[in-house]
C-alpha cells in the first residue's frame, strides 16, 4: 500500500471545525461538570480511573488500533493476552476488585476470563463451605484454576428447573456421577468455557436413591491443568461466532459419567450427608434467594452508564454533523444547521440522556436495598432463635419481606433496565445517521456485546412474571388486611383509599404529583390484573401480557421515584450548584412526562391523567423541555467522564474531530488497504499484492 499523500493529510474538513462547535456547545450552559461528576461517581472512583487509564495507555497489548478490523480469532487471542496481562498489573499494582473491575470498563471488552472473575468466584465465595474454600477458592483467586459458571444448556435457558444435565449419588464410592443423558442436556453459552477455563460449576440435577432434588451446583475439573486437554468423558469446545461479545469463548460441555468427589458439591446450603446419603435441606432457603439477585442487582447498575456511551457519542456527533438550512431561518443565514438543533433529532436524544440519570440513580437505590438485604440475612439465624423461644413471627417479619421485595424488584429493574439500555443504543446508532453503521462509530460494538444482558440472568419478559406475581401476592396481603409495611402496600392502600374520589395528580405543575402519577397507575394495572385472575380465574398463561404491562409500570414507577428521591438529598443540595440541580430537575420531568406519554392509554384509562393533560403533556411541556435542556446536552454527557480511549469512537471524540479521525482510521489503520486485488473475472489470479502483514507490522 502507498503511503498517504501530503496534500490529502494537509486537508481539513469545511468550516467550522468540530471543534470550535463542541467549544461554542459547551459555553451555552453553566452546568458544573466537574461537580456533577463527582456527584454521580465520587471524586476517589474518578481519580482511580485516571490513574488506572494511564497504566493501561502505556502497555501495548491493549492498544485499540485493530479493534475494528481483526477478525474473530485474531480478537480472542488479543483478548486472551489483555487478560493475562491485566491480571499481571492486577497483582503488579495490587488491585482490589474495585480496581480490577475498574481496568475492565476500561479496555470495554469481554475477556476470556470474564466469567472466571465474576460469576465462578461469586458462587464459589458465597456457595462453599471454608473447607471449599480453601480447596476451590484459593486456587481460583490466585488464577492456578480457572473456571466458568455451567448452567445454561443446550435445552434450557430461563426454565432452571428443567435442566437435564445429571449428578447421581452413588453410596457406595461415596462420589456423584455427572452425566449427559440427551444432546440438548449439552451446556451452552458458557463464558470462558470454550478454550480458556480448566474448572467448572456445573449446575445438575441431584439424584439420590433414584429420587430427583432439584437442580444444585457442582465443581468440576473439565481440563488437564498441564496439558489443557479435555479429561477423560467430557467433550468441550466454543460454540462459534455470535452476534456480537466474539472476544469471549462461550462454550458447550457435555459428560460422559465423569465421577466427583464428595466435596464437589458446594454444600454451605445443602449437602448429602455421606454416610447416611440423606439429603440435608438449606437451613434458609432465602440464603440462596438472596445471592442471586447480585447480578441483576449489578445489571441495573450498570445500565445507566451502558446507555451513557452511545448517548454521549451521539449528542458530540450531533452537534458536529450539519445537515440542511433551517426552513424558517432568514433568507441572509448562511451554513448547515446543527443535526442537534433538529426537534425530532432531539425527541430521539434528550429523553434517553434523562434515562441515563433516572437509571443510574435507580442502580444505586437498588445496590443499597441488596446491601441492606444481605445485612438483614446475616441476622435471619438470630431471629429465627429467637421465634423458637417464643417470640412472635412479626418480629422476623421484615427480613423475608424485604427479601420479597429485593426479588421483585431486581427482577422487574433489571428488566426494564436492560431492555431501556439495549433499545436506547440503537436509537443513538440510527440517530448519527450512515456513519453509525461503521465500526468507528463505537456505538455499534458495544450494542452487540450488550445485547445479550436482555437475555441472561432471565430473559426480559420471562422476569415481568415474577414481578407479577409479587405486586398480586401484595395486593391480596392488603385486601386482608396483613400486608408488611413497605412502598408497594402503601401505595396500594392509598389507590383503594382514594379511588372512589379519583386520582386529581398535577402532573404538569407538581414532581411529587407525577410520581404519585406512575404510582397510581401501577396501583389499577395490579388490582385489574387481580381480578382476571383471582375473580375471573383466567389461566396464568392468558395474562402474560398483561403482566408484562404489569411489571413495566412498576419498574417505570421505581425508576421515577428513585429519580425523584435523589433530586430530595441533601448531598444533592450540599454538592452543586443552583444551576445545575435545576436542570436536573428538568431531566426528571422530561424522564417523567416522555415515559408517560408513551404509555398514555394507561395512565387515561386508570384515571391517573386527564386527556387534557396527556396532550399538554405532549405537545407544550414535552417539547419545552427538549428546548430547554438542549443547551445543557454537551455538557450533560461530559459529566459522565468516558475517556476517548474508552469510547474508542470516531464520532464521539471529546475534542469534535470526528472527520479527522474517521478518515485517519480508514486510511492509515485499515490493513485491507494493504491488498492489491486482480479485479477481471476471465483472470484466476486473486491478488496480486499482499502487504497486509507488512501493513499491520508496522502498526
Amino acid at each position: 500500500m502507498s503511503p498517504t499523500p501530503q496534500w490529502v493529510k494537509d486537508l481539513k474538513p469545511s468550516p467550522p471545525q468540530g471543534s470550535d462547535l463542541l467549544v461554542a456547545e459547551r459555553q451555552k450552559s453553566k452546568v458544573s461538570v466537574e461537580k456533577l461528576s463527582t456527584f454521580l461517581f465520587t471524586k476517589e472512583v474518578l481519580e482511580r480511573q485516571d490513574r488506572i487509564l494511564k497504566i493501561l495507555q502505556a502497555e501495548k497489548i491493549f492498544d485499540k488500533s485493530q479493534n475494528y478490523f481483526d477478525g474473530r480469532v485474531d480478537r480472542f487471542q488479543t483478548s486472551l493476552a489483555r487478560a493475562k496481562r491485566l491480571r499481571q498489573l492486577q497483582v503488579q499494582h495490587n488491585w482490589d476488585r474495585e480496581e480490577y473491575m475498574c481496568a475492565n470498563e476500561l479496555i470495554s471488552e469481554p475477556t476470556p476470563y470474564g466469567l472466571h472473575a465474576s460469576m465462578y468466584l461469586t458462587t464459589l465465595r458465597d456457595q462453599g463451605t471454608p473447607e471449599q474454600h480453601k480447596l476451590f477458592l484459593e486456587p481460583a483467586e490466585n488464577y492456578k484454576a480457572i473456571g466458568c459458571y455451567a448452567q445454561t444448556e443446550l435445552g434450557h435457558g430461563s426454565n432452571v428447573r428443567g435442566l437435564e444435565t445429571t449428578s447421581t449419588w452413588d453410596p457406595k464410592t461415596k462420589s456423584f456421577i455427572l452425566h449427559s443423558p440427551h444432546l440438548t442436556a449439552s451446556k451452552w453459552w458458557i463464558g470462558s468455557l470454550g478454550r480458556t477455563a480448566n474448572h467448572a460449576v456445573v449446575m445438575a440435577q441431584l439424584y439420590i436413591g433414584g429420587k430427583p432434588y432439584g437442580p444444585h451446583p457442582f465443581v468440576c475439573q473439565i481440563r488437564d491443568m498441564k496439558t489443557h486437554e479435555p479429561l477423560e468423558g467430557v467433550h468441550v469446545g466454543d460454540i462459534g461466532p455470535k452476534f456480537g461479545y466474539n472476544t469471549m469463548d462461550n462454550g458447550f460441555l457435555l459428560f460422559n459419567h465423569v465421577r466427583i468427589p464428595h466435596v464437589n458439591m458446594l454444600a454451605r446450603f445443602s449437602s448429602v450427608d455421606p454416610e447416611s446419603s440423606k439429603y440435608i435441606r438449606p437451613s434458609s432457603p432465602s440464603l440462596i434467594y438472596g445471592t442471586l439477585t447480585w447480578v441483576r442487582s449489578t445489571i441495573v447498575l450498570q445500565s445507566g452508564g451502558v446507555l451513557a456511551r452511545g448517548v454521549t457519542i451521539a449528542t458530540r456527533y450531533a452537534a458536529v454533523r450539519r445537515q440542511f438550512q433551517d426552513r424558517d431561518a432568514t433568507s441572509d443565514a448562511n451554513g448547515e444547521n446543527q443535526v442537534l438543533n433538529y426537534t425530532m433529532v432531539q425527541f430521539r436524544l434528550l429523553p434517553l440522556l434523562a434515562a441515563t440519570f433516572a437509571l443510574h440513580f435507580t442502580g444505586k437505590a437498588m445496590m443499597a436495598l441488596y446491601q441492606e438485604n444481605q445485612k438483614r440475612m446475616q441476622s435471619d439465624a438470630g431471629k429465627a432463635s429467637d421465634l423458637n423461644r417464643g417470640a412472635g413471627p412479626e418480629e422476623t417479619h421484615s427480613g423475608s419481606d424485604l427479601l420479597a421485595d429485593l426479588h421483585a424488584t431486581s427482577c422487574g429493574l433489571k428488566a426494564l433496565g436492560s431492555t431501556t439500555a439495549a433499545e436506547g443504543l440503537e436509537v443513538c446508532r440510527r440517530a448519527c445517521g450512515g456513519h453509525g453503521y461503521s465500526s468507528f462509530s463505537g456505538i455499534g460494538s458495544w450494542y452487540a456485546d450488550y445485547l445479550p444482558t436482555t437475555t441472561w440472568e432471565g430473559d426480559n419478559y420471562m422476569l415481568t412474571q415474577q414481578v407479577a406475581r409479587y405486586l398480586l401476592k401484595s395486593a391480596r396481603a392488603v385486601l386482608k388486611g396483613n400486608a408488611p409495611n413497605n412502598d408497594t402496600t402503601r401505595i396500594f392502600t392509598t389507590f383503594l383509599q382514594k379511588q372512589d374520589m379519583g386520582a386529581a395528580h398535577d402532573v404538569l405543575g407538581s414532581d411529587s404529583d407525577l410520581v404519585d402519577a406512575f404510582a397510581w397507575r401501577t396501583s389499577f394495572l395490579t388490582f385489574e390484573a387481580l381480578k382476571h385472575r383471582d375473580v375471573e380465574k383466567n389461566s396464568w398463561n392468558s395474562l402474560l401480557v398483561d403482566f408484562w404491562r404489569l411489571s413495566t409500570a412498576h419498574s417505570e414507577y421505581l425508576v421515577v421515584k428513585n429519580f425523584y428521591d435523589a433530586l430530595q438529598s441533601q448531598s444533592l443540595q450540599y454538592e452543586l450548584d443552583p444551576a445545575t440541580i435545576d436542570v436536573l430537575h428538568k431531566l426528571f420531568r422530561l424522564y417523567a412526562l416522555n415515559t408517560l406519554e408513551k404509555g398514555a392509554a394507561e395512565f387515561y384509562s386508570s384515571a391517573a391523567v386527564t386527556v387534557r393533560q396527556i396532550q399538554l403533556a405532549r405537545t407544550k411541556t414535552v417539547m419545552r423541555l427538549l428546548e430547554e435542556v438542549r443547551p445543557h446536552a454537551l455538557r450533560l454527557v461530559d459529566a459522565w467522564s468516558f475517556p476517548d480511549w474508552q469510547l474508542d469512537s470516531s464520532l464521539g471524540r471529546k475534542d469534535g474531530k470526528v472527520y479527522e479521525d474517521m478518515f485517519y482510521r480508514a486510511s492509515e489503520l485499515n490493513p485491507l488497504n494493504g491488498l492489491t486485488v486482480d479485479p477481471y473475472p476471465d483472470s484466476g489470479v486473486l491478488i496480486k499484492k499482499d502487504e497486509m502483514a507488512t501493513f499491520k507490522s508496522k502498526l
